[in-house]
């Protein structure tokens, strides 16, 4: 077996947030070098505690948990509590986490990390606002070429905006970092809203989680539960798309996914568009291609990874 691909997880969590994480930690060819926290589904002291009660859960105790950036690069933080709860992994109640935060900034971590490492050996996974994965490319513009790829989930094209008529909530909350990620000549792959609507849970899966009779099984069917409610409502389909796993499971499994390489540029300025990702999916335009942007997955089989690989946490 070849060696684990090495990464680090950007994160607001978030109950899709917290799925991806368990993903990660629950397959062998991924190596989480670690977490970094960053403000976004809720603000940074959540979203850090989350991610240790996330690998406490997963007994992990050994992975390097950082917070990072607490707001935005210019703008006011916006929220989705509406979305996951005022503790941002509302659904089920676990004991408050012991394992202690990292000393030192998450930006310093994901740049020392990177200079350390050989170049080319470390994928960025960002599951949040681009705060931190900006500041970073900013602080230490010799990272970008040792940086392996960048595969996050944020952006819309053909399903629009889920926090405006135009922007997903991630690009939304922090259009300049994005703008600057987006730019930065690094290989990127993103996960918009046109695939994650596709990967729609269902009750039977969520189910099946919970007969795993796991404690990592019951947390995250309670949390899929949790933000199905909103989801479906919202969109009137029969389950919650899980956004944040497709990150994860495209490293352990690309074939999962199809897309097309093509020129995605951030609304800065729009009254109505801000945060939009303004993807050139029909090539109209002769921007060079600076994203694979995915558009289609395998539901079931993506669905199939996730129990199996949460199922051995």
């Amino acid at each position: 077996m070849k060696s684990p691909r090495k990464i680090i997880i950007d994160t607001d969590p978030g109950q899709d947030d917290a799925v991806a994480i368990l993903l990660a930690l629950g397959s062998p060819e991924l190596e989480v070098l670690g977490i970094t926290a960053v403000a976004g589904n809720v603000p940074l002291p959540l979203t850090e505690r989350n991610a240790r009660t996330i690998c406490e859960l997963a007994g992990r105790r050994d992975v390097k948990i950082f917070a990072g950036c607490d707001r935005p690069l210019k703008r006011k933080l916006v929220t989705a509590e509406h979305v996951h709860g005022k503790t941002g992994l509302d659904g089920i109640v676990l004991p408050e986490p012991t394992m202690a935060l990292q000393p030192g900034h998450a930006v310093d971590f994901i740049i020392e990390t990177l200079r350390r490492e050989p170049a080319g050996s470390v994928t960025l996974c960002p599951l949040g606002p681009l705060t931190n994965i900006a500041t970073a490319l900013m602080k230490a513009p010799d990272i970008a070429p040792r940086i392996a790829e960048i595969v996050l989930m944020g952006g819309a094209y053909f399903e629009v905006g889920n926090i405006t008529p135009a922007a997903e909530f991630n690009i939304y909350v922090d259009p300049e970092a994005a703008d600057i990620v987006f730019r930065a000549g690094v290989p990127l792959v993103v996960m918009p809203l046109d695939v994650t609507h596709k990967a729609l849970t269902s009750r039977a899966w969520v189910e099946g989680l919970r007969a795993l009779g796991t404690e990592a099984g019951r947390a995250a069917a309670s949390w899929t539960d949790f933000f199905e409610r909103y989801d479906t409502s919202k969109y009137g389909s029969e389950g919650a798309p899980l956004h944040d796993p497709c990150v994860i499971a495209y490293l352990i499994q690309p074939d999962l996914f199809s897309g097309r390489h093509i020129h995605v540029a951030i609304e800065l300025e729009g009254k109505h568009t801000l945060g939009m990702t303004v993807a050139d999916w029909w090539r109209v335009t002769d921007g060079e291609a600076n994203a694979l942007f995915i558009g289609g997955v395998r539901r079931d089989a993506f669905f199939d990874l996730l129990t199996e690989r949460i199922g051995r946490l």
